[in-house]
């Protein structure tokens, strides 16, 4: 079953952490990532730009609304993320534990699934 370990990190940690210890945290999530794949339940990963840089876009009654980050309202923001295929949740939640950013971040772990919800 996939599932999805999402970083989620507080919007001001990167630039509070610093040039060396940031090149330092992210050696550390490729070194997890290689070690996903070598156990072979690595699905995909990446890190992701920090949120100053998306923009959201929403498309109601045909208009195109745009907004560029950051975002005022956010107080996180996903650093990045981890697809994984393992049998059960408790495999999915033993990784996120042994993911380093969960030492800095949060880790939100979800399965992946269908967008609508069965009565």
């Amino acid at each position: 079953m996939p599932y999805m370990l999402l970083i989620v990190e507080p919007l001001d940690q990167r630039s509070e952490r610093g040039e060396a210890a940031g090149r330092e945290a992210y050696q550390q999530m490729l070194d997890f990532g290689s070690a996903l794949q070598q156990r072979g339940v690595l699905m995909n990963s990446s890190a992701l730009a920090h949120s100053r840089e998306g923009v959201r876009l929403q498309m109601r009654d045909g208009r195109r609304s745009v907004v560029d980050g950051p975002f005022a309202e956010s107080k996180e923001m996903v650093g990045g993320f981890f697809l994984i295929d393992v049998p059960t949740r408790e495999q999915a939640l033993a990784i996120a534990a042994e993911c380093p950013a969960a030492h800095w971040s949060t880790v939100e772990v979800r399965e992946t699934g269908v967008c609508y919800e069965s009565s």
